[in-house]
């Protein structure tokens, strides 16, 4: 079996309060991106084993796959002899939730290939024990978020504008993003507003803290909101990608270029399209 994993953006992100618990009370609306996606290959094996060829990532029993198949396998008493083979294209650290991805990815394949017929509710109250964001990946649909972010409503949002991703070579860790969110303060200068689309508006709150220490992001995305290219620009989840929505499609491949040119010829970038 081959399964496709998408990532997915951030078109709002609130945080209201800071829990007893230690995570932080939210509301997001997630967007998959079906262009962006890792790619999993399940095939019968003598026992289980995950092999990924991009350099750096964990195949023992700390990566979420392998996680993810253990908790399979401990609730349903079932075991899961498969050959996992991860082929990456999500970057890491990137608030595309690559890794969570490819954990409800292989929670729907091994509910799929071991006929358990688990309901999705009841998946995604396993995922969220793996982390927060992974029941959002199970539902393969626009969502809203909230609680931690493990309380999941599918949304029937339509989106067809083409979006422009950019990443620079450094990574952000999630729970530093939180840590710093509740003493941090805006950077001179860069606009934290939300932005109007039609129905959607664009915020996120992690933008202050990220900012205030990644500089580059926050030049990054103001250079987005005031190219003509743009209808607007925003961090997804807790960076470091910055991505703009487009007028028109055709616009992404000069636009792309002149931000390399303009502010780091070395960012990874993606052209999302619905």
């Amino acid at each position: 079996m081959i399964t496709h994993a998408p990532a997915k953006i951030n078109l709002s992100l609130k945080i209201t309060q800071k829990r007893a618990d230690g995570f932080h009370e939210l509301e997001t609306l997630v967007l998959p991106l079906p262009s962006l996606s890792d790619v999993l290959t399940f095939e019968p094996a003598d026992s289980f084993s995950l092999h990924c060829d991009t350099p750096g990532v964990p195949t023992d029993e700390h990566n979420l796959v392998s996680r993810a198949l253990r908790l399979f396998e401990e609730n349903t008493q079932q075991a899961c002899p498969y050959k996992i083979t991860l082929q990456k294209n999500i970057p890491h650290g990137a608030g595309l939730g690559g890794g969570s991805a490819d954990a409800a990815h292989t929670l729907l394949a091994l509910n799929e290939l071991s006929s358990a017929k688990i309901p999705l509710g009841t998946l995604a109250s396993w995922a969220a024990e793996l982390g927060s964001d992974i029941p959002l990946f199970l539902y393969q649909s626009p969502c809203w978020c909230r609680g931690r972010g493990e309380i999941i409503q599918p949304t029937s949002l339509s989106w067809k504008k083409p979006l422009l991703l950019f990443k620079p070579r450094f990574d952000i860790p999630t729970p530093w993003a939180y840590s710093k969110w509740q003493d941090s303060q805006e950077v001179q200068g860069i606009s934290y507003l939300p932005q109007s689309l039609g129905d959607i508006r664009l915020f996120n709150d992690l933008e202050r803290p990220v900012f205030e220490k990644y500089r580059i992001l926050a030049e990054l995305k103001s250079f987005l909101l005031e190219h003509p290219a743009t209808t607007g620009a925003l961090m997804s989840g807790s960076g470091s990608t910055i991505f703009a929505t487009l007028r028109d499609q055709a616009e992404a491949p000069a636009l792309q270029a002149e931000v390399l040119r303009e502010i780091d010829p070395t960012l990874w970038s993606h052209l999302a399209i619905f």
